[in-house]
């Protein structure tokens, strides 16, 4: 079985190496090389990790920062690949979602605590 790919993205910290502390310095550095982003979409960009990226943006900070794609981007395998280590499983959960059925409720009458 193949290791699931992840990775670590370090925007912000290769940011704060420049003197980058706002995620608003951004925006006009990006705009003088043709790229328009909103200051949600910049803030977004900096503190969470992107799952989706266009190169052109990509280009645009690793000119802006003068770092290479390894400063931004670290590959790493991803923790727990193989199975679900932060889930807890159902007893007899090991069989698949798709075999699990439900019991049935039991209806007892009036009279009857």
């Amino acid at each position: 079985m193949a290791a699931k790919l992840d990775y670590h993205w370090h925007l912000r910290k290769v940011m704060a190496d420049r003197g980058l502390f706002s995620t608003t310095d951004l925006i006009p550095l990006l705009e003088k090389r043709g790229i328009t982003l909103s200051s949600s979409q910049v803030y977004r960009l900096v503190v969470e990790r992107p799952e989706r990226l266009s190169l052109k943006i990509l280009m645009a900070l690793l000119d802006i920062l003068d770092c290479s794609m390894d400063d931004l981007i670290e590959p790493v395998v991803a923790v727990g690949a193989g199975a679900t280590s932060r889930t807890k499983k159902a007893v007899g959960a090991e069989t698949g979602v798709g075999d699990l059925r439900p019991k049935r409720a039991r209806i007892r009458g009036a009279g009857r605590p």
